[in-house]
């Protein structure tokens, strides 16, 4: 049985939004949008209402021309990111620019390990924790190959968030949960984000299965895009995320050439706003 529950400083800031969540009995809200999309001066728009509208964690996804886990909502948020010229070092910096009046909300980078790779390690994880990231998930590096990210960023104190899947078996979780921290990702489906709805009740199950291997907080993803499917994951999960609905929200404010018409932080904190009250009215096991 592998147990963490040891926080250091650079994971502080998740392990006190969890606290809060729990002392008002109730799941934390998570939200990814795409860093970049439609625009990096829109996008931070977005980054800065997420929290106003009642998102307790955000994920902010690292723009890549493969994204292998994604939907077709987020291959194409993560497109249009990249023809602005979207990449590492601009993320880095609109969570910096996001710091400057937010000090509180956990914010994950969300992505992949080649734009990491290509950026330098090390040089990354710096940068990363300057411009204060909490935590990264980072889909492709299993934990055969915690020594080329995972295990560098805990030793500088960023959590690595791990996710496990329907197909992770009893033997297989022990190696997922040895390095992760911060909380467990259950991604509730087994395919890519945005293109089914999850079995609810299997997904109770599977949580509780989880939580008897771990004291870290389990969210679950993928599938979940109203404010009635978050109240039903938030019965039992320790937060509820939301990503494709999200990005579609803010697709449908695009015009013809992928820019944004004006309304597209309304139509964002709009859907937030209902995925909170999902959230908040569901009833605590």
């Amino acid at each position: 049985m592998t147990m963490t529950s040891s926080v250091n400083p650079g994971q502080a800031r998740i392990a006190a939004t969890f606290a809060r969540c729990r002392a008002e009995n109730r799941a934390a809200l998570v939200t990814y949008v795409m860093a970049g999309d439609p625009d990096a001066e829109t996008s931070l728009k977005v980054l800065e209402a997420l929290p106003a509208a009642g998102a307790d964690i955000v994920e902010f996804g690292l723009p890549f021309t493969d994204p292998m886990a994604d939907g077709p909502a987020i291959q194409a948020a993560g497109l249009r990111a990249l023809k602005g010229g979207q990449g590492v070092a601009r993320t880095l910096d609109l969570v910096r620019r996001f710091r400057q009046g937010n000090t509180e909300t956990p914010v994950i980078l969300m992505g992949y390990f080649n734009p990491i790779h290509t950026y330098g390690v090390e040089r990354f994880l710096d940068d990363a924790l300057d411009a204060g990231i909490d935590g990264l998930i980072v889909v492709d590096l299993p934990p055969e190959e915690d020594d080329e990210l995972c295990l560098p960023a805990l030793a500088k104190g960023l959590a690595f968030i791990r996710l496990a899947t329907p197909t992770t078996d009893e033997k297989r979780l022990p190696a997922v949960l040895a390095n992760t921290a911060g909380f467990v990702y259950y991604v509730s489906i087994t395919g890519i984000t945005g293109t089914a709805t999850p079995n609810f009740d299997r997904v109770a199950a599977a949580v509780d299965r989880i939580r008897r291997h771990t004291d870290l907080p389990i969210v679950v993803g993928f599938g979940v895009r109203t404010g009635a499917d978050a109240t039903a994951i938030a019965r039992g999960a320790d937060g509820v995320v939301v990503g494709s609905a999200l990005v579609d929200a803010m697709r449908a404010t695009l015009d013809a050439d992928g820019a944004s018409n004006g309304g597209t932080v309304a139509a964002v904190s709009a859907l937030v706003r209902e995925l909170a009250e999902g959230v908040r009215s569901a009833p605590r096991a």
